[in-house]
């Protein structure tokens, strides 16, 4: 039986709603529904179990959906728990023969209940769309039905584990309205080209860490590259949803900012006397070796020289000099001798910018002509924008995706491991679940589940290669704010959206991200900066780059100017004020301003970026620096979720329940790119 448990809803006076239509056509968009609140308790909601609507038969029916059962009573729990026993091993038997069927009964209407009539006919058994391999014919879904076993009653009982923390909800229906869109033009992801993507692009960090080595003699700055890909994300106009390759300015400022910042040597936090002063002497020995060795102009070498040789001289003879004395003396070569470093730098440094570049868009170009070798269409003309109202939809796709290739899927404990042609990505049992709920929720064009694996098999890939594989690497750029957070946003602003998130670590199960050709499958509204909605609450957590925070809070502004129903940003930046950030300066002096609240550091917390991955007690880390909260509002939206002293102290409550778990941890977190002098400042 289907779900039909969602019903249309009346929308605002100013808007025109979609039709509804089939769920697996490509038409036009549905109209949101909003959902019955919850009646279950919260063993029955974490075991799979929903209520639903039966609108053919007018009454409320259950649904499983971790099995795709279906029962007309409330299940118990106590008979079968599909969760610590999904065989039915430890079921209790049965009392009073049929009229206690159980958690094991199927679901019947009322017409076959009445009997079968002459003009009846037997139905088919429909079997659940339980995603597995299309290639693999046989192999058992990772949900058991619990009609694979008889109970058996002289099986000792073991006791329910604890359910695993939930950090998402997905029962929350969106306010955001848009106005309809054509299907995109993205090509349809495939392992085939994935797997070349991530080959491309591991070679392309391998490219940028030996010219950095070669030319300037430095490591790459840590996250600079994947501060590149999203720097470059923001302007790029190529077709490869990661690789760079139609860019102006051809330089990157940021990676170009990065190299430079390193230049002529890291600049690492400080814990001890010692630490300063062989930091100290290392630097003017960089720097003196580094203008003799360049084309400097004589008034260059004249400077550094000196500066470097007086400071080894002040080394040499005062022994008693404090942390801070050698700190203040560092600061003064920096600023004595960094310019004229810089200059003798620039032009490796844009050379290394450049060739990065070129290298990234010829490796794009590679993969476009491989992909649409694979397609039997191409893509279709950019069809224009309608001008109907609908509530926000996940990306479609207007070229249909082609066959899929098996991809193999086995668990190891709580870890779900997807291989392909050898390369195995691995998330963890309650997010893969999550996907599954996700896939279900926003796909129309794979009802039976038999390309699921692939696309998260893809998905996970994707980013995987965009963070890297360095310890940690990249989890900073993809943190969230802690789950009794979004409650409060949610519960006292409206909030049903993220504006910066990926299908692994959103809340809500619409959103914005980076990947809309493989996001849109599990309710990726597309990249923000492309996302133009006419109203609604949302919620702003932008990955800690430079060029992409200025660029949202253009966009922001821009949509504020343009709408006249409620909208409203709540954004959650990094509150770096040495330097301060552009974005952080121009959302200060906004016109759309309503209120500023700052959560200072240590007080407040983390959700980690590979929270699909990490441990339970390695969920949450504390925030090294402040967290400046910002209130963007029209009249409108001000009018509809103004930040009043009781709404500002129910978000700050949830910010102190957040931050008194006990299992935090301590990471050093993002430090401002580019910002040295802000690094080399702070202490444990």
């Amino acid at each position: 039986m289907s779900n039909d448990s969602q019903g249309s809803v009346k929308g605002e006076a100013a808007m025109t709603l979609s039709p509804s239509g089939s769920a697996s056509s490509q038409g036009p968009p549905l109209s949101p529904s909003t959902s019955k609140p919850q009646e279950l308790p919260d063993e029955l909601v974490q075991a799979g179990w929903s209520k639903c609507w039966s609108k053919r038969e007018n009454r409320p029916y259950y649904f499983n959906r971790f099995t795709n059962q279906s029962l007309w009573e409330v299940p118990v729990l106590g008979q079968h728990d599909v969760i610590s026993d999904p065989l039915g091993l430890n079921a209790a038997p049965a009392e009073g023969g049929d009229n206690n069927l159980g958690n094991g009964q199927r679901k019947r209407r009322v017409s076959e209940e009445q009997g079968a009539g002459p003009n009846s006919f037997k139905r088919s058994k429909v079997e659940p769309t339980t995603p597995i391999s299309p290639s693999t014919p046989g192999v058992k879904p990772w949900s058991s039905a619990p009609e694979e076993k008889q109970s058996q009653s002289t099986t000792p009982t073991t006791p329910s584990p604890t359910p695993a923390p939930i950090y998402w909800d997905l029962d929350i229906q969106t306010n955001a309205v848009i106005r309809e869109r054509p299907p995109a033009n993205h090509l349809p992801p495939h392992p085939e080209i994935e797997l070349q993507r991530a080959q491309l692009v591991t070679k392309l960090r391998q490219h940028y860490h030996e010219l950095c080595y070669q030319r300037e003699g430095i490591d790459p700055p840590r996250e600079s590259f994947n501060r590149w890909l999203l720097e470059r994300k923001v302007i790029d106009k190529g077709h490869d949803p990661l690789l760079p390759s139609d860019c102006d300015p051809v330089i990157s400022p940021s990676m170009f900012r990065e190299v430079m910042n390193d230049i002529p040597i890291r600049l690492s936090r400080i814990k001890y006397k010692e630490e300063a002063r062989k930091l100290l002497f290392k630097y003017a020995e960089a720097a003196k070796k580094m203008i003799d060795s360049r084309n400097a102009s004589p008034e260059s070498r004249k400077v550094v020289k000196w500066n470097a040789e007086d400071t080894m001289s002040w080394l040499r003879r005062d022994h008693s000099a404090s942390k801070e004395d050698y700190m203040d003396r560092l600061e003064h070569l920096r600023q004595q001798c960094g310019p004229h470093v810089a200059a003798v730098a620039k032009d490796s440094v844009e050379g290394i910018c450049s060739k990065i570049y070129h290298i990234s868009a010829e490796y794009s170009r590679r993969l476009r002509h491989a992909h649409l070798s694979l397609l039997q269409e191409r893509p279709p003309a950019v069809s224009p924008e309608q001008q109907r109202l609908v509530y926000c939809y996940p990306v479609r796709l207007a070229l249909p995706s082609p066959a899929q290739p098996r991809v193999e899927l086995h668990f190891e404990n709580d870890v779900a491991c997807l291989r392909f042609r050898g390369e195995m990505v691995k998330v963890n049992r309650g997010h893969f679940s999550k996907l599954e709920l996700l896939y279900r929720y926003s796909c129309i064009d794979d009802p039976r589940f038999e390309k699921f694996l692939s696309r998260v098999w893809c998905l996970l890939k994707r980013y995987q290669v965009m963070f890297g594989s360095g310890v940690n690497e990249g989890t900073g750029l993809q943190g969230a704010l802690p789950v009794s957070v979004f409650e409060a946003l949610h519960r006292q602003f409206g909030v049903s959206f993220e504006c910066f998130a990926s299908p692994l670590n959103c809340y809500f199960k619409q959103f914005c991200s980076a990947f809309p050709d493989i996001d849109g499958f599990f309710g990726s509204r597309g990249p923000f900066l492309s996302f133009c909605p006419v109203s609604g609450s949302f919620e702003a957590n932008p990955p800690f780059c430079e060029e992409l925070m200025d660029a949202m809070v253009t966009h922001f502004e821009d949509l504020l100017e343009r709408s006249n129903e409620p909208l409203s940003f709540m954004v959650f930046v990094p509150e770096w004020r040495d330097p301060v950030t552009p974005a952080l300066s121009r959302m200060e002096g906004s016109r759309f301003l309503r209120h500023q609240l700052s959560v200072p550091a240590y007080e407040h917390e983390y959700r980690s970026g590979s929270q699909h991955l990490c441990k339970r007690e390695e969920m949450y880390y504390k925030a090294v620096h402040g967290t400046a909260v910002l209130f963007l509002q029209n009249e409108a939206g001000f009018a509809k979720w103004a930040p009043t002293p009781e709404r500002l102290a129910e978000l700050l409550a949830a910010y102190r329940t957040s931050s008194s778990r006990a299992s935090s941890l301590c990471s050093p977190g993002p430090a401002p790119p580019g910002d040295s002098k802000a690094v080399i400042s702070l202490t444990c």
